[in-house]
């Protein structure tokens, strides 16, 4: 039997190493998406509206909840059920990211819509299984640090596509750049064909009619209806304000008079790292501090790094207030985020963890799919700083709600 009183072990252990692995994993797929594709169908001419249409081919990561309970009723061979999916997932993507890139963008346009539309969709198949392995694989106590390695290594992912393949294009022709880029994802699948299948001490559904209704019904039966209110609304609130704080951050410098380099060196530099050593910390520190208080404490500093950009408003065009305002906003989402993922896992029923949290993460990212498109108008009727000290205040409703969701006793 494993020892867990002593605290290296919770920081260096196979399942950490193997939420490192599938995080990546994870994340490639997006990012190629993001970045490496926007880029060559740029190079190859194509039109800012036509590249603006492109963002339609990530509806897949928004709904994938829908077909979840397909992941939590069958599995595929011997693998099992959650090895099983991120095998074909992964193996799928493998190849459609290398075919992607062997297709012309002046004279096949459709067939490279119909790619990405897949890469998109195995992305968000992917994320499912993976997310729910991952909640099965870690106690209780680990998953703070296992969900802020995964967020982790999400984000590096992004320098292979965003970084490593725009280089090596112009080295190279664009078809060895996407099947370069395409064999970053089989480290993912060999770590999967390594690792064993979770055990799990409650059957899944016997069928799919279980697998659609068993997780809706668990989830209110535990409190029932104002119970399963009270988590969602906290879900939707938590980060409602960093993120409608954030939605127009390069508009908002470009306004102070800060130049494109600047930003690009300064904003998005510091905060890239900054949020990574947030994500750290914060994992760390949570083995410690339990999931509850990590919600107390990392979401107040995740509130008051709000009013940092409110400072930055009225000051201006400082280039040391900018990068200690992007640091410190950036280490307190890294905080935050590190806390609520963990707390969205530990919600879940081990039984029904794909849809669950498939369900739980889409929510989760309504705010910055919806209520986001509200803030170019909110600033044009307010001005910047009051903007953010409405975004300060709307990150209160969700603080509020802890005594209820997540009592500081309460482990």
């Amino acid at each position: 039997m494993e020892n867990t009183s002593r605290p290296w072990h919770h920081y260096f252990n196979r399942r950490i190493l193997i939420c490192c692995f599938l995080g990546f994993s994870s994340g490639l797929p997006l990012f190629i998406l993001l970045n490496l594709l926007q880029a060559w169908l740029a190079k190859s001419g194509l039109n800012v509206k036509a590249l603006g249409l492109f963002a339609l081919v990530m509806f897949p990561y928004t709904w994938k909840f829908l077909w979840s309970p397909l992941m939590d009723r069958y599995s595929l061979g011997k693998l099992g059920r959650r090895r099983g999916w991120m095998a074909l997932t992964q193996g799928v993507l493998f190849v459609t990211i290398g075919v992607l890139g062997m297709l012309d963008p002046l004279t096949q346009l459709t067939p490279i819509v119909f790619f990405a539309c897949l890469i998109a969709f195995f992305s968000a198949s992917q994320d499912i299984v993976i997310d729910a392995y991952r909640r099965e694989i870690l106690p209780d106590n680990e998953q703070g640090l296992g969900q802020t390695v995964h967020v982790n290594a999400y984000k590096l992912a992004g320098l292979i596509p965003g970084s490593l393949s725009l280089i090596l294009a112009d080295l190279m022709s664009w078809q060895a750049v996407f099947w370069i880029t395409a064999i970053f994802m089989l480290p993912g699948l060999i770590c999967t064909l390594w690792i064993k299948e979770p055990v799990i001490y409650a059957p899944p559904p016997k069928n799919l009619k279980e697998a659609v209704f068993l997780p809706f019904r668990e989830f209110i039966a535990r409190d029932g209806w104002q119970g399963a209110l009270w988590v969602l609304s906290f879900i939707f609130l938590y980060k409602l304000g960093d993120s409608m704080a954030t939605a127009l951050a390069t508009k908002f410098y470009l306004d102070l008079g800060f130049s494109m380099t600047q930003i690009g060196v300064i904003a998005k530099t510091t905060g890239f790292w900054a949020s990574i050593a947030g994500g750290i910390v914060g994992g760390v520190w949570m083995v410690k501090l339990g999931i509850n208080r990590g919600l107390w404490i990392f979401g107040v500093v995740q509130a008051v790094a709000i009013l940092g950009f409110a400072w930055l408003a009225k000051v201006g065009a400082n280039q040391w207030l900018l990068a200690g305002v992007i640091g410190f906003e950036a280490f307190g989402v890294g905080l935050g985020t590190a806390a609520f993922v963990a707390y969205i896992a530990k919600t879940t029923d081990a039984r029904y963890s794909a849809t669950q949290l498939a369900l739980f993460t889409s929510l989760s990212a309504v705010p910055r799919t919806f209520v986001n498109a509200s803030v170019g108008y909110i600033v044009d009727q307010t001005g910047w700083f009051t903007f953010f000290l409405i975004c300060f205040a709307l990150a209160l409703p969700g603080m509020m709600m802890l005594p209820k969701i997540a009592p500081w006793n309460e482990k």
